[in-house]
């Protein structure tokens, strides 16, 4: 049995513009910084044997913040773990969208990556992490898109929100026959009021 926590990244300047990001490297803003330093706070009594993150920029300063608190533990970049390729609509708003290509721009083609293909890395991923760190807690720092296509695989049975929050804390038991989310969505460090 292997456990499975995943992180979504911390608020970025186009999270709050609702410009769609994908592969598009946008960093943390001053906000975003400081949600992955409370996030970084509630997890620091927990226990992970290694953290794994995406690349991109966001995902990766949320775990090196993260992992400030896990000293000796190994920090892994796995491109596997990047957000969901957003084709031409990267960079764009909903407004600025449908004033381009209509209010059925979901329909055309423009160049989002394949379901399957987020599922295949998806799951490419979790099955290395399960060979490679079996009985151990595995901390993943990814990306809304991502954590909410894979959960819906991984625990089938579920009824995931597939709006991921930011620093949001997801933890899933990978078992031999059904898979069990212990923890979904948890935004609880967000709550607390900064003693000044």
């Amino acid at each position: 049995m292997t456990t499975v926590g995943f992180v979504r990244h911390g608020v970025t300047a186009w999270n709050k513009e609702g410009r769609a990001q994908g592969n598009t490297d946008v960093p943390l803003d001053e906000e975003g910084i400081q949600m992955a330093e409370r996030a970084a706070k509630r997890m620091q009594f927990e226990e992970w044997d290694v953290i794994y993150t995406s690349p991109l920029i966001r995902a990766k300063k949320t775990a090196e913040i993260i992992a400030e608190k896990y000293t000796g533990v190994n920090f892994i970049q796995d491109k596997r773990l990047r957000e969901i390729g957003g084709g031409i609509i990267e960079g764009t708003t909903e407004d600025e969208r449908i004033a381009k290509w209509g209010p059925d721009w979901r329909n055309r083609d423009i160049g989002f990556e394949p379901e399957d293909a987020i599922i295949s890395r998806g799951m490419s991923f979790i099955e290395e992490v399960k060979q490679r760190h079996f009985g151990k807690r595995v901390l993943v720092v990814s990306h809304g898109g991502f954590i909410s296509r894979l959960l819906n695989v991984l625990v089938p049975k579920g009824e995931f929100s597939r709006d991921i929050g930011n620093t949001s804390v997801t933890i899933v038991e990978l078992q031999e026959n059904e898979n069990i989310c212990h923890l979904f969505n948890c935004m609880k460090h967000l709550e607390v009021k900064e003693v000044q």
